[in-house]
């Protein structure tokens, strides 16, 4: 089994390694390659930009010669990517994988279906395409001996001519690591109202996030706050879903969590169906004493 590994990072990494065989890392500049250096077998340079998924699909098939297998983050971007390998080279395209392994010339994995609700099992000839979900591999990759080479020049003309790239503003979030997040639905009735939600975060030592409404519909968050099956999947040992009905998309990104817990008004709220405990209760009344509750707890 030989891997190419596309923006590689230690999960991906890992994963490869438990397929077994030689892996290669694609990069896109020097510094990268010197950041990976005893991590793959072979780290490929291909100074591009990362950003464009023509370029980057372009030099992933002038590597992928000798390869069984291509994978990839489960992120916008490099899914565009893996569509375009996965049409270049006429394979299968397995996407937001859980695990993986191989067995002769299948490659085998689980994934979710039905919005998360339930796990398949698909597998695919090789060669062929995968992206990885993220945080579903953890552990070190062995450290091995790396020979760094370069990818001759990609020439190729974008379809997309990029004029411009500004930042979005981004804080410390990183919800995907969190412990403990505290969520926000359409149940807080304004925005300064959320301030509850971020001290009630701070006594428990955790993050917010929120509902799909509240970054793309009002924009009250940015999106990295958003949880669901279009924003963030994440797996904390505590999920609080304040004033969040449960809709299926946002069910979708918080089924790993280790206990899920619900506040809202509404009994009959579908957030109640997944959820390990529940209190039908005002936000604007219950969320004020567990701040107090806790804070006193804590200063004990």
């Amino acid at each position: 089994m030989k891997t190419l590994v596309v923006y590689p990072n230690k999960e991906l990494l890992y994963a490869a390694s438990t397929l077994g065989g030689e892996i290669t890392a694609l990069v896109f500049s020097q510094k990268e390659a010197e950041a990976l250096a005893g991590k793959a077998h072979r780290i490929l340079v291909a100074e591009i930009d990362p950003k464009s998924p023509d370029a980057v699909a372009e030099a992933v098939i002038k590597a992928f010669p000798g390869h069984d297998l291509v994978m990839l983050p489960s992120t916008k971007n490099a899914r565009t990517v893996g569509g375009l390998i996965a049409q270049r080279l006429g394979a299968e395209f397995l996407t937001d994988v859980l695990s993986l392994r191989a067995e002769g010339g299948v490659i085998k994995a689980e994934r979710y279906v039905f919005g998360n609700k339930a796990v398949a099992t698909v597998e695919a000839q090789l060669p062929a395409v995968v992206s990885i979900a993220l945080g579903r591999f953890q552990g070190e990759p062995p450290t091995v001996q790396s020979i760094v080479e370069r990818v001759e020049e990609v020439a190729i003309a974008p379809k997309v001519k990029i004029l411009s790239v500004e930042e979005k503003p981004r804080g410390a979030v990183k919800l995907e690591e969190a412990e403990i997040i505290v969520s926000v639905g359409r149940g807080f009735k304004k925005k300064e109202d959320l301030q509850m939600a971020f001290e009630l975060a701070k006594v428990l030592g955790g993050q917010v996030g929120c509902s799909r409404p509240i970054a793309a519909d009002l924009k009250w968050l940015p999106e990295e706050h958003w949880v669901g099956l279009s924003g963030k999947k994440v797996k904390p040992k505590l999920y609080l879903a304040i004033g969040i009905s449960g809709q299926p998309q946002h069910i979708a990104g918080i089924l790993d969590s280790r206990i899920i817990a619900a506040i809202n008004n509404d009994p009959s709220a579908p957030i109640f169906q997944n959820a390990d405990y529940g209190v039908v209760e005002d936000l604007y009344k219950i969320v004020p004493i567990l701040i107090n509750k806790i804070s006193k707890l804590k200063a004990k």
